[in-house]
């Protein structure tokens, strides 16, 4: 009983570190994208492929932590985690990113 609670109490805070990182790093790669296209119109902005490669970068950052530090064993990390950090930090970035264009902020 103690080992599974301990083992459950490791898996949720695994979680919540995983999608807490995700998030951030979707936001500031939001930030770091208005940083980067400040300069142009909202229009022009949203289609610098400039932000987008931040956004990938994020990701692939994600990737590359995750691997070094060993949050997750070799058969631990499969297709769904790759999906749910790609899809929480691109949809963060997206949210984020369109509220700074939209409501004219600059950074």
């Amino acid at each position: 009983m103690s080992t599974e609670s301990i083992s459950d109490r490791r898996e949720h805070i695994r979680s919540i570190s995983v999608t807490a990182l995700s998030a951030l790093l979707g936001v500031a790669a939001a930030f770091a994208s208005m940083s980067i296209t400040g300069d142009l119109s909202p229009a022009d902005a949203a289609g610098d492929t400039r932000a987008l490669m931040l956004v990938a970068g994020a990701i692939l950052a994600q990737f590359i932590l995750y691997d070094f530090t060993g949050i997750y064993g070799e058969d631990e990390f499969g297709i769904k985690h790759y999906l749910f950090i790609t899809f929480m930090t691109f949809s963060l970035w997206f949210v984020t990113w369109g509220i700074l264009l939209t409501t004219g902020v600059t950074v």
